[in-house]
């Protein structure tokens, strides 16, 4: 394991404890539950009745929903904090890293990650398993940080958000990636297909807590969800399929 991975691991085992605390309805305004949304009904769009991989799934909470659609839902995490949620929810999630997936090629009809890409040094590494861990025809779904975004600026503005025990988000390695660099990374033997922009125009948070904003905000969110300007999303989601 690298000293990122275990610098990572770490972070997201502390991470673990409060993870779910404003996901699943439990935040009022549910902007958590805006993003996880648009991203389940993205993997629905390709995974329905199909083999269905979550790389870096952590408590499940996607992956629980994708086992709905999917024929067969698995996920990998580095955290063991997470994994044991995600055990506990009944899912079929194993202790893997992104850069070395534990599956045979062709194993999957869709390869996802979602808000974990952006925390790997070595991204083609982990693109280049998705892909080959999918099999032909299949798609890998991968989600970037974009810094052409409202999201960037507020985090710009915020600084690193503390997870407890004195560690915040400047203990894991963060990048960021243009719309343009997504499709660069496109992983050998596949093809930028269709791109999807999630958290648009929502600054922040808090946003989706004002009684009156809150409603716009989230028909906004879902109207331009598959427009050009999913180009200036703070979540940039690229669609790749592989080759025949």
């Amino acid at each position: 394991m690298t000293s990122h991975d275990e610098t990572s691991k770490q972070y997201y085992d502390e991470f673990s404890k409060q993870y779910d605390a404003r996901r699943g309805g439990r935040e009022p305004g549910g902007y958590h539950d805006l993003v996880d949304d648009l991203e389940v009904d993205t993997v629905r769009r390709y995974g329905a009745g199909k083999r269905v991989l979550e790389v870096g799934c952590g408590t499940g909470l996607l992956l629980q929903r994708f086992a709905e659609f999917a024929s067969k839902a698995t996920g990998i995490d580095l955290s063991e904090g997470m994994l044991a949620k995600a055990k506990a929810r009944g899912l079929d999630a194993l202790l893997a890293s992104a850069t070395a997936l534990p599956f045979e090629s062709a194993s999957f009809d869709v390869a996802c990650s979602f808000k974990v890409l952006a925390h790997i040094p070595a991204i083609d590494e982990a693109l280049a398993e998705m892909a080959r861990v999918v099999a032909p025809r299949g798609y890998v779904i991968a989600e970037f940080y974009n810094p052409y975004s409202l999201r960037y600026l507020a985090k710009r503005i915020a600084g690193a958000r503390s997870v407890g025990n004195n560690l915040d988000e400047s203990a894991v390695f963060t990048r960021f990636d243009t719309p343009s660099d997504a499709a660069r990374r496109a992983p050998r033997g596949t093809r930028l297909i269709a791109r999807r922009g999630i958290r648009i125009v929502t600054p922040a948070a808090f946003a989706l807590r004002v009684p009156l904003l809150a409603p716009a905000l989230r028909t906004l969110e879902h109207t331009l969800v598959d427009s050009p300007m999913a180009n200036l999303a703070g979540f940039f989601v690229a669609i790749y399929q592989k080759d025949a």
